[in-house]
């Protein structure tokens, strides 16, 4: 009698921990599931508005609202010490310096909002930087402390206000309410960045003794963004607002055609980090970013006549860019596995070698040939980062 009640306990036991560790697969799932989910209704909501308001402008006002637009993301990268990464690593370790970090960033967004309206006398790229430093903070603040459903609800909320006020701003105010509408859609992240301020006090002594990695971020993070709107600040001196917008619509296109990519890379940067090798993925992923390519290569001059008649130069930058799909889901595949390997130097030689690569290029090409020689600078840049990682990786890693 006693045996059985001990095999029945030890069963009940096991059937616990079983029934446990199913649970908690079972809702990793479904935060993956839900995060991708958010990312892709995110993106159409954002490609909708931005589609939308290429339409509505036409080319020349809407290279110039990419223009301000870009001028105001790298005013916001260059100001902002509280970079994505730190804040959600941090947050996730409960180490609070979130509050040290906020405050030093709104200092130099205040200060970039004075030396951008002394240079442009335009209040409103100013006022989307600090949005940008508040988003910044409250929502990986979110990501960190793994409240995903927050996150999703907040970020979707955003897209949704960025589409109302927007628009609604265009019709009301004209063109120079559209930028102060896009500031004003995320005003609800200031609630949370007052609450999450709040918990933690200003402790400047933590900079210090985290400076290395918080310094490390900042470089991989200015890099990155810098090489994701220098291009389009160069366009305008070199070939005009016009252009810049037929680019700039272009961008759009390769942004939704990267979409899938994104969500991979997102997937698998956990996988890389716990040794989990996901080959077939890496290679479906692949042959689905070629595929995407060809499709792109064939349909454009089909979809963008017919549905963006103002537009026609985008084209051929369109089905240029799309050759840029498969080298640069490659290069998030290398990313992730040296990110996973901890060896996160070659991921910021790698984005040294494509923005130096990129800013050559644009002083190059476009003066030679135009949108094409732009795209075509765009592709290269991707091209010699992917070939750096695809290096370092069989030298590095593949021994």
């Amino acid at each position: 009698m006693i045996e059985k009640r001990l095999i029945y306990r030890i069963i009940d036991e096991k059937m616990k921990k079983f029934w446990n560790l199913f649970n908690i697969k079972t809702t990793t799932v479904k935060d993956l599931g839900f995060l991708g989910f958010t990312k892709i209704i995110g993106t159409g909501i954002s490609a909708f508005f931005w589609l939308y308001l290429a339409n509505l402008l036409g080319a020349k006002a809407y290279g110039e609202i990419q223009f301000y637009i870009a001028i105001a993301g790298m005013a916001y990268i260059l100001a902002s010490l509280g970079t994505a990464n730190t804040i959600t690593v941090y947050a996730a370790k409960n180490i609070k310096i979130h509050s040290t970090l906020f405050l030093i960033s709104i200092i130099g967004g205040l200060i970039a909002l004075l030396v951008l309206f002394a240079i442009f006398g335009r209040l409103d790229i100013g006022l989307i930087i600090l949005s940008f430093i508040i988003y910044d903070l409250a929502i990986n603040f979110l990501l960190g402390k793994k409240e995903y459903s927050k996150y999703s609800i907040n970020f979707l909320i955003q897209k949704i206000l960025m589409v109302g006020l927007g628009i609604g701003f265009y019709y009301i105010f004209g063109i120079e309410g559209i930028i102060f509408g896009i500031a004003l859609s995320y005003i609800h992240f200031t609630f949370i960045a007052f609450k999450i301020s709040r918990d933690s006090k200003i402790d400047f002594s933590l900079i210090k003794s985290k400076r290395s990695f918080i310094t490390n971020n900042y470089l991989e993070s200015a890099i990155g963004g810098v090489r994701g709107q220098i291009d389009l600040i160069m366009i305008v001196p070199l070939l005009g607002f016009t252009i810049l917008g037929n680019y700039a619509l272009a961008m759009q296109f390769y942004g939704i055609m990267m979409v899938i990519s994104m969500i991979v890379f997102k997937y698998l940067l956990p996988q890389d980090a716990s040794g989990v090798p996901n080959l077939g993925l890496k290679i479906i992923t692949v042959l689905i970013s070629v595929l995407i390519s060809v499709l792109s290569i064939f349909l454009t001059p089909i979809i963008i006549p017919h549905f963006f008649p103002q537009y026609t130069d985008s084209v051929i930058a369109i089905q240029i860019l799309s050759l840029s799909v498969s080298p640069a889901t490659m290069g998030y595949l290398y990313i992730s596995k040296f990110l996973g390997s901890e060896k996160g130097k070659f991921v910021l030689i790698g984005r040294i070698i494509s923005l130096s690569s990129l800013v050559l290029g644009m002083l190059i090409l476009p003066g030679y040939f135009g949108i094409i020689g732009a795209a075509s600078a765009f592709v290269i840049s991707t091209v010699c980062q992917t070939t750096f990682l695809a290096i370092s990786k069989i030298k590095y890693l593949d021994k």
